[in-house]
């Protein structure tokens, strides 16, 4: 399974992230492309960033259940947020998605970065990732 963990030598991740993620010899790395909070419809699950953050992070459970794989797959998350006041929002569904996915604080490493814009204006929050998956 992935391997993920912060070394002694640097100060402590400031949140749920891990330093380092490593990716077996028997696993492929797959690349997520950029998910943001669409339904499958393509509307928008809502117009703030805690809507959009849980379905852009449901959109990647998806994805990765189709290739057989979980959350537990998950070596790299990064995530971008239109906008600091739209962090709280997006911390809120992340937390609850992690509590659920790592509950035992085992988190991939992650970058968060706020941005002046996305795609199109109604956007708040794009997340894409790298996953680990066993090769079949």
């Amino acid at each position: 399974m992935v391997r993920r963990w912060s070394p002694a030598g640097l100060a402590p991740p400031i949140g749920q992230y891990s330093h380092l993620a490593g990716v077996p010899a028997d696993h492929e790395l797959v690349f997520i492309s950029g998910q943001v909070g669409a339904l499958d419809d393509g509307t928008l699950a809502g117009p703030d960033a805690e809507s959009q953050t849980r379905q852009a992070l449901a959109n990647i459970e998806t994805l990765l259940a189709s290739l057989g794989a979980g959350p537990g797959h998950l070596v790299k998350l990064l995530t971008l947020v239109a906008g600091a006041e739209h962090l709280d929002g997006c911390r809120v569904a992340r937390s609850e998605a992690f509590a659920r996915w790592f509950p035992d604080g085992d988190w991939p490493a992650h970058s968060l970065a706020v941005v002046a814009a996305l795609a199109t204006p109604e956007l708040v929050v794009e997340i894409e990732g790298m996953a680990a998956v066993p090769r079949r």
